[in-house]
């Protein structure tokens, strides 16, 4: 599969954040705890030299939990803050206020030093599109501040939102990088949902998924649609559709249909906790 996609919109949001960054103390990046690596845009740490900057590992009921273990120790070796949350459910939503507090320390004292007290955190919560940033937002204030959509790309804009007095949050649209060097970042990005179903071959990126989950995760498919794992991927897309009863004209089995019924259950969590990548050892 190839992957070539830049709306231009994210080349606009691009120069809103440049534009925006000078207004900032902390960078907050959402990262997809499934594909923690994949789901960074490169442009952010180009674009946040000289900042506070902590990164959450969201979704991470999703993930394998040692693994999440495994990326926070990975990104503080980094030198960032980072934590993993869960903003649908908020799983460590409460313990955000302090860690962006620590995170901004060293502003916070310089402030002091300064005579400035009281002044509030300004933070950026960028990610790139479908990571949940507006499903965190609204889970850190308590309340829906932020548009939220379940489409790669709807929020619109920037916004600022007061989460209380020592801290406010500034909301930007999600943005990807022009293009992927590596297609394999291109083809974990579109099995979590960040790149638009509309203009992928869903059967061809479904038996990259069973290939993976073969590989990675013996005896899932076998377990969760009652499937013999057989050695083909369309092979395994076939009985799927057997498994679920997709056919088409009267008895012709629906792979396509198969291939969606397979990344909805994936990107739901209802195969399990699965990680598609790991730190570098």
């Amino acid at each position: 599969m190839h992957f070539q996609w830049y709306p231009g919109h994210m080349t606009k949001a691009r120069r809103m954040m440049q534009e925006n960054i000078k207004l900032i103390d902390l960078i907050i990046e959402l990262v997809d705890a499934r594909v923690p690596l994949s789901s960074r845009n490169p442009d952010i740490d180009e674009l946040g030299k000289g900042k506070a900057r902590l990164i959450l590992l969201n979704k991470a009921d999703l993930a394998e939990d040692r693994l999440n273990d495994e990326w926070v120790a990975y990104f503080k070796e980094k030198g960032y803050s980072a934590v993993k949350v869960n903003s649908r459910k908020g799983g460590g939503i409460k313990s955000i206020q302090s860690v962006i507090q620590e995170a901004c320390r060293e502003k916070t004292e310089r402030d002091r030093k300064r005579g400035i007290l009281n002044r509030p955190v300004r933070a950026m919560v960028v990610g790139i599109p479908n990571v949940g940033k507006s499903t965190f937002i609204n889970a850190l204030a308590g309340k829906a501040c932020a548009k939220t959509g379940n489409k790669p790309g709807v929020t619109k804009g920037k916004q600022w939102i007061r989460l209380n007095k020592s801290v406010e949050l500034l909301d930007t649209p999600g943005i990807l990088w022009p293009k992927f060097e590596d297609q394999e970042v291109g083809l974990k990005l579109a099995f979590i949902g960040s790149i638009k179903d509309e203009i992928l071959q869903t059967e061809e990126l479904a038996a990259e998924l069973v290939k993976f989950l073969k590989e990675s995760y013996p005896g899932v498919l076998e377990e969760k649609y009652s499937i013999p794992e057989v050695q083909d991927a369309y092979e395994c897309l076939a009985n799927i559709a057997e498994s679920r009863h997709c056919l088409v004209r009267g008895s012709e089995l629906d792979t396509e249909k198969a291939a969606s019924i397979l990344l909805d259950d994936f990107r739901g969590g209802k195969l399990g906790r699965i990680t598609l990548e790991k730190p570098e050892s």
